[in-house]
């Protein structure tokens, strides 16, 4: 990670143990500030729209577990809410297992059954999805309507920027055999940015942190993992166990070679943790900054107003730096797939 990631997570700790260490109270009770934060970010069984008049306002999603001793089960979220069970099963409150779906079996142990329940996340993907094949398909239905002619609005934005990607990131990474790894980058970039300009929308059916989620970015990195090392030439393979280096680093001790063998898993691995850290630091910093209102509750109106004014304007400016962020994020995700891919297609 670089000096800018390892400064947003400072920010992000920072912020985050301020707000979980702080007592609160609020005129309506106590606010419960850890809960605020980590219930945006973690996924979750319910999709959070609003609150009217002290009552939650959310969308029950579908869970479907498979227990050991039941079998299949399927059933609305709304049956576990505030602590309720539903055959025998409830989510945890504490443990390994905490926010997830449990149960209790024959011996009184909690354990987790197999798990395909609908949650936030998968419905965000869902939905990320289907913008992403909406955009795609109605670009190549104009295309195809229109051969021949110069785009305009919608159409000639995308081909803008498809053009530009395609150009100045796929083909300078990769080299004249680029075409074959096209549609994935484009894939990537554009599914990426959709993700993360959804997780930034605050109201519903925005907000779902899917690429705040280590579980996706470590998908798109095996992704990419797979078509550097299947696609790699022999040169790659040779640079790797027997690198142009000298002899006494490469006998008795292979000492290169497992050095540019571990190689071949880190650049995955600083893939996954940079786009994870960076969309999950600028998601914290947020709640964090918004949770700093209730905060200052007790502390006076005085000093609550204004602390009211610069959470505002803090997260105003944040809400901007992520909207950079969420572009260059997954411009940054595409290169450096692009360059991977290229350096593994290197021929003496």
């Amino acid at each position: 990670m670089n000096w800018k990631t390892n400064k947003r997570l400072t920010w992000a700790i920072l912020l985050m143990l301020l707000c979980l260490f702080t007592p609160v109270r609020a005129a309506s009770g106590d606010v419960d500030v850890q809960d605020i934060v980590f219930s945006h970010i973690q996924d979750a069984y319910t999709w959070h729209i609003t609150e009217w008049n002290g009552k939650e306002i959310s969308v029950s999603l579908p869970i479907l577990v498979k227990s050991e001793e039941r079998g299949w089960d399927m059933f609305l979220s709304s049956h576990l809410h505030h602590g309720n069970t539903h055959h025998n099963y409830y989510i945890a409150t504490e443990g390994e297992h905490t926010g997830k779906v449990v149960e209790k079996n024959r011996k009184g142990e909690e354990v987790r059954p197999l798990d395909f329940s609908l949650t936030k996340n998968v419905c965000g993907l869902l939905l990320s999805c289907s913008i992403l094949l909406f955009i795609v398909l109605r670009t190549a239905r104009w295309y195809k309507k229109h051969p021949g002619e110069a785009p305009g609005g919608f159409i000639g934005l995308m081909e803008m920027v498809i053009s530009y990607i395609q150009d100045g990131v796929i083909k300078e990474g990769i080299g004249k055999e680029y075409k074959p790894f096209s549609s994935y980058l484009l894939t990537v970039f554009f599914f990426i940015l959709i993700n993360n300009l959804i997780g930034i929308i605050p109201v519903f059916p925005g907000g779902a942190n899917i690429t705040g989620n280590i579980t996706v970015t470590f998908v798109l990195a095996a992704c990419t993992f797979i078509a550097v090392n299947v696609f790699g030439t022999a040169t790659y393979w040779k640079e790797i166990f027997w690198p142009k280096a000298p002899i006494y680093l490469k006998l008795p001790i292979p000492i290169m070679p497992f050095v540019e063998f571990f190689g071949v898993f880190t650049k995955p691995f600083a893939l996954m943790l940079r786009l994870f850290a960076n969309i999950m630091a600028g998601h914290t910093i947020i709640l964090a900054l918004t949770c700093l209102i209730f905060i200052t509750t007790s502390m006076g109106l005085a000093v609550n107003s204004g602390m009211t004014v610069v959470s505002v304007l803090f997260c105003t400016f944040m809400n901007c730096v992520e909207l950079l962020v969420a572009c260059l994020q997954a411009y940054i995700f595409t290169l450096l797939s692009a360059n991977y891919i290229g350096l593994a297609r290197i021929r003496e």
